[in-house]
């Protein structure tokens, strides 16, 4: 399957190494966030890998909402476990969540819907920055500190309203970004179709930290560097 290069087993245990982790950021998500590169000193593997890996395993239902816990590191042990209620949590050696997973509703498991839905949320949700966070912030008048931005995935959620979403189309529905302080949560929204048909709706929600005065050139800046990066990576999505 399309996620055995991003991921290895240890036993019953899935480990991801930061350089998976970051090919599957940049590649499959088309992600530049800092925090996925192997050398960033608060590293981290994309919840979105988490989220493919949780979907491969136990498919795609009606309702499902993940809420991420903790910061995976490089080459981590982790193990997912799924209680009576058939809800997922994922975790490490000694005990502590990085996700938990609630499911509700009729479960999709055929491979091809379930990589089709996977692949196009993961690219909605890489294009995070610019397209949807860059208006926002502008909007509001903050900004992250572009020597050090910290854009934090929290959580996410979605309802199907169809057993069969064939050719899966998902767009942007718009966004809210909520300033306290120096922190912002920013909520994405999206809408899934077929052929034109309505099939769902989710959210997506982000905390960034360090939020400090809007500054147009700097903001440019970031951005042209951010774009050069992707354009320098010929199999971002």
């Amino acid at each position: 399957m399309f996620l055995d290069e991003f991921h290895f087993a240890e036993g019953e245990r899935v480990c991801i190494s930061a350089e998976q982790a970051s090919r599957f950021a940049r590649e499959i998500a088309g992600d530049f966030n800092p925090i996925h590169d192997p050398c960033a000193r608060r590293f981290c593997v994309p919840g979105d890998l988490l989220f493919a890996l949780v979907l491969s395993r136990y498919g795609l239902s009606q309702r499902m909402t993940f809420r991420f816990c903790g910061m995976v590191g490089n080459r981590l042990s982790l193990s997912f476990v799924e209680d009576a209620e058939g809800n997922v949590s994922v975790v490490d050696d000694a005990g502590k969540q990085y996700l938990s997973v609630t499911r509700e509703g009729w479960t999709l498991r055929d491979p091809a819907t379930v990589e089709t839905f996977t692949r196009r949320y993961v690219a909605f949700s890489g294009r995070n920055f610019p397209h949807y966070l860059k208006p926002l912030l502008e909007e509001k008048g903050v900004m992250f500190n572009p020597q050090r931005p910290l854009v934090i995935y929290d959580s996410m959620g979605f309802s199907l309203e169809d057993h069969d979403p064939c050719d899966l189309e998902l767009d942007f529905a718009g966004a809210e970004l909520d300033v306290k302080g120096k922190r912002g949560e920013a909520m994405l929204e999206f809408r899934m179709g077929c052929h034109g048909r309505h099939v769902g709706v989710g959210t997506k929600k982000l905390v960034i930290s360090g939020l400090q005065d809007y500054d147009a050139e700097k903001m440019d800046t970031f951005v042209t560097s951010f774009a050069q990066l992707k354009a320098a990576n010929p199999c971002s999505a």
